[in-house]
């Protein structure tokens, strides 16, 4: 096998511009955990949360949860200020960008996504480890996929079924 393109590392340092987190359609699939740090965050029962703050989104294996965007594509979460609302309780997905396995595919990817993101080939050299760990941080959360009967009454689900508590 190959090894990765990114076998001596790569240069990341957040600019904190916020590019990642506004400007084009996306969606911010929520695992388990990232569900809870969200409700205790904010405060809200779970039915509040995913009416305030969510999408379902047909995986075609379920439906998945989803931050919602504003109507000019921002993330839901996106303050006034440009700063995040829940950037201490924020999903893995955010937590772990820009080490992406879609971005890491190749080194074409990751220089096109540099692009957009102007923290990419800057600052700090990220180890082959600690992209690794968060390659692995990414798949190890998972996502909720909900049954088609649980998304048509989101206000029905239980927190602590779902969140297995």
């Amino acid at each position: 096998m190959d090894e990765a393109f990114y076998a001596e590392g790569l240069r990341f340092s957040c600019q904190r511009c916020s590019s990642c987190c506004r400007g084009g359609p996306g969606y911010v699939f929520l695992a388990k955990d990232d569900l809870r740090r969200l409700l205790a965050r904010f405060g809200l029962d779970l039915a509040a949360f995913i009416e305030k703050y969510c999408v379902l989104v047909d995986t075609g294996l379920g439906f998945a949860i989803s931050l919602a965007e504003k109507p000019n594509f921002d993330c839901v979460l996106l303050g006034e200020n440009g700063a995040c609302e829940a950037y201490e309780a924020r999903p893995v997905q955010c937590s772990t960008y820009p080490f992406w396995a879609s971005l890491l595919d190749s080194e074409e990817d990751w220089e096109a996504e540099g692009k957009d993101c102007p923290g990419i080939g800057k600052g700090e050299l990220r180890s082959k480890e600690h992209i690794e760990e968060c390659l692995w941080r990414r798949r190890a959360a998972g996502t909720i996929l909900l049954s088609r009967a649980e998304a048509a009454h989101p206000e029905k689900l239980d927190a602590d079924t779902l969140l297995g508590r």
